[in-house]
């Protein structure tokens, strides 16, 4: 493959971004696009611009790499950082490649000679999660840990997610069809007008009830309302 990989960089150190740059620079399949020391700036030209691959910081002032990178789609990441304690969290966001500084030119040409492997056997990662907000701040919600969503009890307009861990989490001013279309609709299934749930916890169905394969606070298995608009969707689902 011949054609170049359109290539943002981003580093709010601008010492940091000048020497990714000058090593970038080195590599023939590498084209610059823009160079960005602000993360900030880039998420407002973002719908603007068009490019293969982003190699960014993790660590940066208002919003951090791994934040941003919740935003994105489709594209293929290179972390950099000098702090090793985000390389679990880089590669739960289904980065190419996780970089230590300082770089090297021979390390830099790996992790770009991954992206071409990725990029030519159509095996770019997907993401596994959705960045939502919540009652404790920016959330990325891993589709494998959520169990179910339910509304509110105390704000309609709120919904509240259970993961498989025992704990829920509190999802500000958002709609089931909104959360519908960010969810993979082959994994997550509305049963009725208040609840959403993972096909993962589903043990049997009858007309009115969903029976899950997870416990609720009394000890037993947890059941679910079955709503008459929702039932042929799950039956479509389950039998896929």
């Amino acid at each position: 493959m011949n054609t170049k990989l359109r290539c943002l960089l981003l580093d709010d150190e601008l010492p940091s971004l000048k020497y990714l740059k000058l090593l970038c620079q080195q590599i023939p399949e590498l084209e610059i696009v823009r160079v960005y020391n602000s993360p900030k700036e880039l998420l407002n030209e973002l719908k603007d611009l068009s490019f293969d691959l982003l190699i960014m910081d993790i660590e940066m002032p208002e919003i951090n790499g791994i934040e941003l990178a919740a935003q994105l789609k489709d594209k293929a990441l290179i972390f950099t950082t000098a702090y090793s304690e985000y390389a679990a969290d880089a590669f739960d966001l289904h980065a190419i490649d996780y970089l230590r500084k300082p770089l090297t030119l021979e390390r830099l040409k790996k992790a770009i000679a991954k992206v071409r492997v990725y990029q030519s056997s159509d095996t770019m990662p997907e993401k596994n999660f959705v960045q939502l907000n919540s009652d404790q701040g920016k959330f990325l919600l891993y589709f494998d840990q959520l169990a179910y969503i339910e509304t509110s009890t105390t704000d309609s307009r709120d919904k509240q997610a259970f993961l498989f861990n025992g704990t829920s989490i509190v999802l500000k001013n958002i709609s089931f069809d909104k959360l519908q279309e960010l969810l993979p609709e082959d994994q997550f299934c509305r049963i009725n007008k208040r609840e959403l749930i993972a096909l993962s916890i589903v043990q049997s169905f009858s007309y009115e009830e969903v029976k899950s394969n997870i416990s609720s606070p009394d000890g037993n298995l947890k059941s679910f309302q079955l709503g008459e608009a929702f039932k042929n969707r799950l039956i479509e689902l389950i039998s896929i």
